[in-house]
């Protein structure tokens, strides 16, 4: 049984529906994006508002001068990678957990029972789920917050663990929900943790 699950995802894939779901069938802690961040603020190093400003910014200095072990004159965004790093492990390391985002998949690749998950869905799937979350928005502007928010997750993934966001090789299951469905897909990623 594998007792920790990652779910990464395309926005608007239903990622956070999904792993939701696939924690309350198996029992499982749910860790989202506001539980980690949460976590990193109680870190004590971080504020809230730049919490907020830097989530998922890839930094436009690198900061090469700087020691690599004085994590207080990181830049601020490097401070919050390594902070939600270590919120996530300390999350995994109880195990019985879901956590959707955050590269955890690659954070947590040394980690035992583990399951990657990686859900894809249609351009036409995602538009249609975000425009009912954000009904004030034309459909231009709702596919334009699509493209952003995608572009800078695969940006933040390749910056961060210098891996590919959406690559096949980091994860143990890609799962379709525009295909499957939002049941099934829970389903197999239920399935495939009891294995």
């Amino acid at each position: 049984m594998k007792n920790i699950i990652t779910i990464s995802r395309q926005f608007g894939a239903g990622g956070s529906t999904i792993g939701q779901a696939v924690a309350d069938r198996l029992g499982y802690y749910y860790c989202d994006k506001d539980m980690i961040l949460k976590a990193a603020m109680e870190s004590g190093s971080l504020s809230p508002e730049e919490v907020r400003y830097y989530d998922e910014r890839v930094p436009r200095e690198w900061g090469f001068g700087q020691s690599l072990f004085d994590f207080y004159n990181k830049p601020l965004d490097e401070r919050l990678f390594v902070a939600q790093r270590e919120a996530i492990k300390k999350v995994a390391e109880k195990g019985n957990c879901v956590i959707v985002g955050r590269n955890a998949n690659i954070i947590l690749k040394e980690f035992d029972r583990t399951l990657h998950v990686f859900i894809a869905a249609s351009e036409r799937f995602r538009l249609e789920r975000m425009q009912k979350k954000m009904p004030d928005l034309s459909e231009d502007k709702v596919l334009e917050h699509l493209h952003s928010v995608d572009k800078a997750r695969k940006k933040y993934c390749k910056y961060y663990t210098h891996t590919e966001f959406g690559n096949a090789a980091y994860y143990d299951l890609c799962v379709k929900s525009s295909s499957l469905g939002i049941e099934t897909s829970v389903d197999l990623i239920c399935d495939a943790a009891k294995r």
